[in-house]
């Protein structure tokens, strides 16, 4: 991605589940469905622009969704890239 993207265009909306909810309580750790384009130092910028927070740590992980059968031939669902950030200190995001 180019390097003057608007952070909004690399975060697309933070992610709660179950798994998700329970790495915010236990271990500091908020998730992202990011842009499947955006790099760890895109996704750290972009973070810390939107939420004025300091980030410790990215993890991303690439999810490839399996192909499905419909009427007129075969629907291969797009990729989607999620991002766990570990902050420092005792920053936070307030996501509600």
């Amino acid at each position: 991605m180019p390097a003057n993207v608007e952070a909004n265009y690399v975060i697309h909306r933070p992610l709660l589940s179950e798994k998700s909810t329970y790495a915010l309580n236990e271990q500091k750790r908020y998730t992202f469905v990011v842009d499947a384009r955006a790099t760890k130092t895109e996704i750290k910028a972009a973070i810390e622009k939107l939420y004025k927070v300091r980030v410790q740590d990215v993890n991303t992980i690439r999810e490839k969704h399996k192909s499905k059968q419909v009427k007129f031939g075969l629907m291969i669902p797009a990729e989607t890239k999620k991002a766990i950030i570990k902050l420092q200190g005792d920053d936070t995001i307030e996501l509600f």
